[in-house]
């Protein structure tokens, strides 16, 4: 098993929360694009960069946002919460420092960017 992929027990428990459909041409493997999506956020490369043995990058790609919007990562996040006992948290783990003339702006100075998986 590569860095950052999904175990066999965090597998057993999201399979059955993916949405499936069966249609015309068969699917990339949902655990595949899954383990491809976390090689892009764990490792901060450009989608297109993901490696061969996830799917084309425009599967993993896309797969992430039709997930995003279809509300699946919630429920994959409240079922790995469940399946570990709530020993689940998750915490910020970067900021962004703008530059001292973006002071003046109402913006503010750090800006939160990401969010980690750890477990407790």
């Amino acid at each position: 098993m590569a860095r950052y992929e999904l175990t066999e027990f965090e597998w057993k428990v999201i399979q059955p929360l993916l949405p499936n459909k069966p249609r015309g041409v068969p699917r990339v493997d949902d655990r595949r694009v899954l383990n491809g999506i976390f090689w892009v956020l764990r490792s901060g490369s450009p989608w297109a960069d993901v490696p061969e043995r996830y799917g084309p990058p425009t599967t993993v790609y896309n797969r992430f946002n039709r997930w995003r919007k279809a509300g699946v990562w919630d429920r994959l996040m409240d079922a790995i919460i469940a399946a570990h006992d709530g020993k689940v948290q998750m915490i910020d783990s970067s900021i962004v420092r703008v530059h001292q003339q973006a002071a003046a702006q109402k913006n503010k100075l750090e800006t939160l960017v990401s969010v980690e998986v750890v477990e407790g």
